[in-house]
């Protein structure tokens, strides 16, 4: 194998009009014509499995209906008062998965109503209308809850408590409030600064201040924060990246996927952004497409991802895996990375990945003994994220597979703190239900606030 003579990485691939119209928005939105064609197509069943499909309980055949009757500042209703974050979730929840996979129309004729869509379609109508707010704030309690996280599961429990007349204050380390609805998600899934525009309706509830800036780091910051609040929601999501944990890890050019996301989505200007012409994205879920897809876009040749087991185990959906193939992303399986080997004419920097192809013996992972080598001079790393704070367990919490054990209401071992989110053990690690969890601990907080034993 001969090895790229040097690191080929560069910014300014394509022409302008090319990056405007590769990260253009991927999912082009309804027009009001075809919501109410669509919207028509649903039965409105009675006991929806399409609404027990959803996790945050959204009543999907009402505010379908209402699309349909031209009310969509109804339907928005609908939608936003079992799901506030509404509008992101249309963006990047797995339908496909979920409602729209129970869909009576999908089983019935394989083609499910376009639920996603026409969520989004009524949201942006609210959120782009002269009074997009529809909630008031009810009396306030003097209360004060301090939420740890900006993400969709702070974010949600956040809005939740102020609704119900809580003061809120949100501390994240982040200068941005999102979590990665800002800084984790592909740029063509929230394209026109989407996410900022939510966060900025959710906060015009009021009673909510957000702390920027702020990071646990210390038993103590988390023992001020119980003193000082009448509650505590940890929200803080999963914030360090598992490791390959093979020789060249180190080298020049090799970055984990998340971080490549998060700079790409808060660059102005894309033609500034370096990327590889052969590019490796290790990993087989939905950050792995993302950095694969992206780094396709931003005028990468060449880009492999790279799985170690089948394509039935990615947690990928189909149409994410779908996605990337159409973009010209080449998927492998049943390779494991054993090496990332240097460039030979820079020794500090990527050259190539070589992976040991790997095979199911007795439902255990067997190396078969053969290797592949694939170039490469950037290799992005997406094989999962993990909690990896020890503040968490120093302060007494219950932790489970290294993530906070919680009850069904996200109540925590220590009295008066709640969980949610991808750091609470148990989930599915989608944003949907991230906002559910902040929801539902919202929802038990103001409970335990009202009736104090």
């Amino acid at each position: 194998m001969s090895l790229l003579s040097a690191p080929d990485i560069r910014s300014g691939r394509l022409n302008a009009d090319d990056y405007a119209r590769h990260f253009a928005d991927a999912s082009p939105r309804l027009t009001p014509a075809q919501a109410v064609l669509e919207a028509e197509r649903c039965l409105y069943c009675f006991d929806a499995p399409c609404a027990t499909a959803c996790p945050t309980s959204i009543d999907v055949p009402s505010f379908i209906k209402r699309i349909a009757d031209g009310n969509l500042r109804g339907s928005a209703r609908a939608i936003l008062e079992s799901n506030p974050l509404g509008g992101m979730c249309a963006r990047v929840c797995p339908t496909e998965n979920l409602c729209e996979a129970v869909c009576v129309r999908n089983t019935q004729e394989g083609k499910p109503v376009a639920i996603g869509r026409l969520q989004r379609h009524a949201v942006d109508a609210l959120m782009e209308s002269p009074r997009p707010q529809l909630f008031t704030r009810a009396a306030a309690t003097g209360k004060k809850v301090a939420v740890v996280g900006a993400g969709p599961a702070g974010l949600a429990c956040a809005h939740t408590l102020a609704r119900l007349g809580h003061d809120v204050v949100v501390f994240d380390a982040r200068p941005k409030a999102g979590g990665l609805n800002e800084y984790g998600l592909a740029s063509y899934k929230t394209p026109d600064n989407f996410a900022q525009r939510e966060v900025q309706w959710l906060l015009d509830i009021g009673g909510i201040e957000i702390r920027a800036g702020w990071k646990l780091e210390s038993v103590a910051q988390l023992d001020a924060l119980r003193k000082d609040h009448d509650a505590l929601f940890l929200g803080m999501g999963l914030s360090t990246t598992h490791q390959l944990g093979v020789p060249g890890e180190d080298l020049g050019g090799v970055q984990d996927a998340i971080d490549f996301i998060a700079t790409l989505r808060q660059t102005q200007d894309l033609s500034s952004l370096p990327i590889g012409r052969r590019v490796v994205v290790i990993g087989g879920g939905m950050t792995a497409v993302d950095a694969a897809v992206q780094s396709r876009l931003l005028g990468a040749q060449e880009v492999h991802m790279v799985y170690r087991r089948g394509p039935e185990a990615m947690s990928a959906s189909t149409a994410e895996q779908e996605w990337a193939q159409t973009h010209g992303v080449t998927i492998h399986h049943w390779l494991q990375p054993i090496k990332i080997m240097a460039n030979p004419s820079n020794s500090q920097h990527a050259g190539a990945v070589a992976f040991a192809r790997q095979a199911l013996v007795d439902g255990q992972l067997t190396a078969t003994g053969e290797t592949e080598v694939m170039e490469a001079d950037m290799v992005f790393k997406a094989i999962g994220q993990r909690l990896g704070n020890p503040v968490l367990s120093a302060c007494g919490l219950k932790l489970d597979g290294g993530r906070i054990a919680t009850d069904a209401a996200g109540l925590t071992n220590l009295p008066g703190v709640w969980a949610g989110g991808d750091c609470r053990a148990g989930g599915l690690d989608l944003t949907v239900e991230a906002v559910e969890h902040g929801k539902q601990s919202a929802l038990a907080i103001h409970a335990t606030l009202s009736n104090p034993q």
